[in-house]
């Protein structure tokens, strides 16, 4: 499929929109770090999980961290997509794996926009998709998209595979939630939304070779690297979520973050323990307001998965508004609100959020604890 034929030109002005944004945020970035002393390049590719990926990338898995209090932190948690990509761009470029993974990013992140715009302009046509980029950019944790970490890679993964089952176009849906499987643990949403497309396709007297195989591709590369780490940990089918558990890592039903937001309510801490029920009430109003929108059962079935995945898993608390960054769905019905505006409204309150987003952006990286 060539440029031509997937719209680029169409695509332009919302490809434009979020490199302009994502360029706010890691100038303002920048004079930050300047003021404070601190690396922009360190904070974005050589923290936190950034150097999880780029030591798999370096010297594949089996590292591990022992904590004091006997838990075991593995490099097994982490999916190896990303890092395969960090490999090959720094073969190539020379570059150290953690820039190797910018890079990634980088591309990663264009591809998502795009992705995004070609699922949004699909649906709701063009304005609603430039917005829709231009506000999935601007969101607050907007700055994970120009890190070395997997949600960008995983994000455009996700967009076009949904794209793909829109179009009917099944094995590449297929083969893009495969790959998405081996991005992140959150690949199995985008299997749910293709399998449950294409049952609702045989519904309809749909049937081909195409859809079949694609059904079967779906979970292909989630299913592989689950597995094989059962194989190298010798436990089995329950290996990875014992790597997981490692890191503290499961699936509750939301019970450790209720009890989170507790105790902040029962603190000085009290403003933060309201500031989290007011985002997650926002994100459960913004799901309503998708499936008010009518968005196809695709969207809602990955988008809700991604957000019960993020709000109902155990572990670390602050990394949840980066969970939720790839449930882009949410940001149809804000485009559409958006798009309803006169047109210097819209920049107007385009351009606040993506200042704001950079402005929380670079604070929230120049803090103690990882995004």
């Amino acid at each position: 499929m060539s440029v031509k034929d997937l719209g680029f030109r169409r695509a332009a002005p919302a490809l434009a929109a979020f490199a302009a944004v994502r360029l706010l945020g890691l100038t303002v970035l920048a004079l930050w770090g300047a003021a404070v002393d601190s690396s922009p390049h360190t904070l974005l590719s050589a923290r936190w999980d950034s150097l999880w990926y780029a030591r798999i990338a370096a010297g594949g898995y089996g590292y591990e961290v022992v904590l004091p209090n006997g838990d075991v932190h593995s490099n097994l948690a982490f999916f190896p997509l990303l890092p395969w990509l960090e490999r090959l761009v720094a073969a190539v470029t020379g570059l150290s794996y953690g820039s190797a993974g910018l890079v990634v990013s980088a591309v990663a992140g264009l591809a998502a926009a795009w992705g995004i715009f070609a699922v949004a302009d699909s649906l709701y046509g063009h304005r609603v998709g430039v917005v829709a980029v231009a506000a999935w950019a601007a969101l607050p944790v907007g700055i994970v998209q120009s890190m070395a970490y997997s949600e960008s890679l995983f994000t455009a993964l996700a967009a076009w595979a949904l794209y793909g089952v829109l179009r009917g176009h099944w094995l590449t849906a297929g083969l893009l939630a495969a790959a998405a499987g081996l991005t992140r643990p959150v690949g199995a949403a985008v299997v749910a939304a293709v399998w449950v497309a294409a049952v609702l396709a045989l519904r309809r007297g749909e049937r081909s070779w195409r859809m079949a195989a694609g059904v079967l591709l779906a979970p292909l590369g989630a299913a592989a690297y689950v597995l094989w780490v059962g194989a190298r940990t010798g436990d089995g089918l329950l290996g990875y979520l014992e790597v997981q558990g490692g890191w503290g890592n499961g699936f509750d039903g939301g019970w450790a973050f209720a009890r989170f937001i507790g105790a902040r309510l029962a603190s000085p801490a009290f403003p933060a323990g309201i500031a989290l029920i007011a985002g997650v009430a926002l994100v459960l109003w913004l799901y309503r307001l998708c499936v008010r929108q009518r968005q196809p059962a695709a969207l809602l079935v990955y988008c809700g998965l991604v957000v019960a995945l993020a709000l109902c898993a155990s572990g670390y608390f602050g990394s949840k508004p980066r969970l939720l960054l790839p449930a882009f769905p949410l940001m149809l019905p804000v485009a559409a609100a958006l798009a309803r505006l006169r047109t210097g409204r819209a920049v107007a309150a385009l351009a606040a959020g993506a200042a704001a987003s950079a402005v929380y952006g670079a604070f929230w990286l120049n803090g103690s604890g990882p995004p």
